[in-house]
């Protein structure tokens, strides 16, 4: 009876340590998103998609903690205290935007990996996880060095990304010709790129040859000067490819502007920054083609019909990235015997996403991103 007794006691021990261990062996993530006001929709799409990740992850270890930013820097402070004090949360998901990581620095215990790409003025305990323009600047020196392009311009817009991509053409120690800060004032554009072009001594060099033949003896001068009247101007042009480092209707106006001043998309190569795959650019066959990087063509895709499927509206291109935020941090609690804290984040490692491949170092994230071009009326992939 003793001996029953005994055996019953140790199952019973043996139940309460396996729950015990079982609750301690949860590994809590926050995630500090807008659920609420103007981002909401942004939020909600990211918390679906987390959802998406951890449904594929299929591990009950793993659990998210949302909560609302509000798309406010107090807010989000506000929120993360409570995450790191009630639940001794390390590592956070988000937020969103820069903004909102204002007085971050005031939880430095936390770790927090926002969907921002700036890299500038972050604190040091920030993650800058988007696609950022050191990213996409590496993935175009692979294209320079495949095309052999030794002579590139830089065009950049007066706007307040401008330090950021300054600052990444530094970083990135990528090899330009020269580099130029444009107005996007359309009244003020075309002026601006005629002056970079040196499209007024071009068309001044046609003039002038036309009027030297018509001035000279050769027997050949009507056919000759018939031949460069459909020109628009005359003489090389002192650079093989251009960085537009814009998007939407300032990247057309900027790319019209050059093939108004006779340097076309088929005299040197048209580089962009990541379009994410803005099918407007396909039905602007003039302007074509254009390259870029970008994410992962297919994954994006396919991405955006599974959630369409399960959720029935289309998510945001935040969303897509939080996907593989939840499997990164995933990949790297895993790896450290789901012990979260900064730590993780400190080694050298690679992880393989939907988006491409991340690079983490040094508390720093990088993209190994695939390079497109725009080709009639479908995106190309080159690499």
């Amino acid at each position: 009876m003793n001996a029953l007794i005994k055996l019953f006691n140790i199952f019973i021990f043996v139940i309460i340590f396996n729950n015990h261990a079982f609750s301690e062996d949860k590994v809590k993530i926050g995630l500090v998103v807008p659920l609420s006001g103007e981002f909401e929709e942004i939020g909600l799409s990211i918390v679906n998609s987390v959802r998406l990740a951890l449904n594929s992850i299929d591990d009950a270890k793993i659990e998210i903690l949302p909560r609302d930013s509000k798309g406010d820097p107090k807010s989000a402070l506000k929120v993360s205290k409570q995450l790191f004090e009630d639940e001794n949360i390390r590592v956070i998901i988000g937020p969103v935007f820069k903004s909102s990581t204002l007085y971050l620095n005031g939880l430095p215990e936390v770790t927090f990996l926002s969907f921002t790409n700036t890299l500038g003025d972050l604190h040091s305990n920030v993650i800058s996880s988007g696609v950022n323009a050191i990213s996409q600047l590496q993935t175009i020196i692979k294209f320079q060095e495949e095309e052999q392009l030794k002579n590139t311009l830089v065009l950049i817009p007066d706007n307040k990304f401008r330090n950021e991509i300054e600052n990444a053409l530094k970083k990135s120690k990528i090899k330009i010709k020269d580099k130029f800060i444009y107005n996007t004032d359309p009244t003020l554009l075309t002026s601006q790129i005629e002056k970079i072009t040196r499209y007024p001594q071009r068309k001044q060099n046609l003039l002038d040859e036309i009027r030297r033949i018509e001035n000279s003896d050769d027997i050949n001068k009507e056919s000759k000067i018939e031949k460069l009247e459909k020109k628009d101007t005359l003489g090389g042009i002192n650079f093989d490819s251009v960085i537009i480092a814009d998007f939407d209707e300032n990247l057309k106006s900027v790319a019209t502007s050059l093939l108004y001043t006779d340097v076309s998309s088929k005299r040197i190569k048209y580089i962009a920054f990541n379009q994410w795959f803005d099918d407007t650019l396909l039905k602007e066959t003039s302007l074509q083609p254009m390259y870029f990087p970008s994410v992962n063509m297919v994954n994006y895709e396919n991405f955006k019909k599974e959630y369409k499927n399960i959720y029935d509206r289309t998510p945001n291109q935040i969303a897509f990235l939080s996907y593989d935020l939840m499997g990164l941090v995933y990949y790297l609690a895993r790896s450290n015997n789901f012990e979260l804290n900064k730590n993780i984040f400190l080694g050298k490692s690679k992880f393989k996403g939907k988006i491409g491949i991340f690079e983490i170092n040094e508390s720093k994230i990088t993209h190994d991103l695939n390079f497109y071009v725009t080709e009639s009326t479908k995106f190309k992939k080159i690499f």
